[in-house]
């Protein structure tokens, strides 16, 4: 028996062994998973949201369980907008519309990864496109005919609670694309792409106490140059705004600068708006630096790429071309938070396209795009 016991504590010490082992191998290898990526799936009937384990070297592999259930409808076709999905500034949630049902969905990030569904808040208007956080505080474009407007939340315990008397009304022919907030949470702007032919604006506003918004006293803007679209604050300076503009036509895309003042007025800088000499620049992503700006050109089927200057003016470095632009319609994009990778939606092709950063260079990875899981007409992109 003693004799026994000894074999037996043996093979317990090897398991033990080869356990640690085993741990030891996965612990150290040499792709972890180092964050996500989450789509808004825009599925007619009955919405979702596809998940990505995000690598070290920038490889998406589909989460277990994608794609997660919104609760809500999407409208299954492409909508051309940025920012139909976003986290809470906690990271612990993402918030995403459904264009169809007039929702706004919030679901909670668990450890995996993976997303539970927590509820659903009307839009209080209709066909949201685009969404943006800062602290508790959350603005919803809304994009509908009859019901366009920009509409104020607060975001409590993965709740939203509309603001009382926040609705900002637009006009039927506004189409808003982007709404977005400043990253010290001053001001608030949303771009109306408008009618093709023009005229087009951007609004902008200061954000008061309990989430008001007042507009700066020229809002709206009247937009450089027509289809003002996506947009973004630069993030090492707030006071920099960057917007694209996508409907000049074909080769005479460009890329608007903005002084964003106090008073949340917009002064566009010497020398703006800079010409990409590409085809409807619909959607901009800035490196976490503040350095590289990239403008995704849904008819060229490229990403333009820019230095930026101290006082925001911008170094056209040269278009990189999609490794397979068959069916592509390139849309919403994010570089992940260590500036090496950039992430693009693929709406044609329902798919998302991932690229290697480097001294303002990009080259897609050879596993790129990454088909979505459940993918119908994908726009927003988040990264973490």
């Amino acid at each position: 028996m003693l004799r026994l016991a000894r074999r037996m504590a043996l093979s317990a010490s090897l398991l033990a062994i080869m356990a640690g082992s085993a741990t030891g191998v996965l612990a150290s290898s040499p792709n972890p998973v180092v964050g996500h990526v989450y789509v808004d799936n825009n599925s007619a009937v009955h919405n979702s949201v596809a998940g990505f384990n995000r690598h070290l070297d920038g490889t998406l592999t589909p989460l277990p369980g994608s794609p997660f259930p919104t609760g809500g409808a999407g409208t299954g076709t492409p909508i051309g907008s940025a920012g139909a999905i976003q986290f809470s500034a906690d990271g612990r949630y993402v918030l995403a519309v459904d264009p169809a049902s007039n929702d706004i969905s919030v679901l909670r990030v668990k450890d995996d990864g993976s997303l539970r569904l927590v509820g659903t808040e009307a839009s209080h208007g209709t066909t949201p496109v685009s969404i943006t956080v800062h602290g508790f505080l959350v603005y919803v474009a809304n994009a509908g005919v009859g019901g366009s407007d920009y509409t104020g939340f607060w975001f409590f315990d993965g709740h939203l609670f509309p603001i009382w008397d926040s609705t900002i009304p637009l006009p039927d022919s506004a189409s808003p694309g982007q709404i977005l907030f400043s990253g010290d949470g001053r001001t608030l702007i949303g771009t109306r792409v408008g009618p093709s032919a023009g005229p087009s604006f951007i609004d902008s506003f200061r954000v008061g106490f309990f989430g008001r918004l007042t507009p700066a006293s020229d809002s709206p803007i009247p937009a450089q140059r027509i289809g003002p679209f996506g947009s973004a604050f630069r993030p090492t300076n707030p006071r920099q705004l960057f917007v694209s503009n996508a409907h000049d036509g074909a080769g005479l895309g460009s890329v608007s600068v903005y002084h964003v003042a106090r008073d949340a007025s917009l002064t566009a800088i010497n020398g703006s708006p800079f010409a990409d000499n590409q085809t409807a620049p619909c959607w901009v992503a800035i490196t976490p630096n503040g350095n590289e700006l990239f403008a995704i050109n849904t008819a060229s089927s490229s990403i333009s790429r820019y230095r930026i200057a101290p006082g925001g003016s911008l170094t056209l470095l040269g278009s990189t071309p999609m490794s397979d632009p068959t069916n592509l319609r390139p849309f919403d994009a994010q570089v992940d938070p260590s500036g090496h990778y950039l992430y693009v939606v693929d709406a044609g092709a329902v798919a998302v396209s991932a690229f290697a950063i480097s001294g303002g260079n990009l080259t897609e990875l050879g596993s790129s795009p990454a088909a979505i899981p459940g993918g119908a007409a994908p726009f927003g992109l988040i990264v973490n």
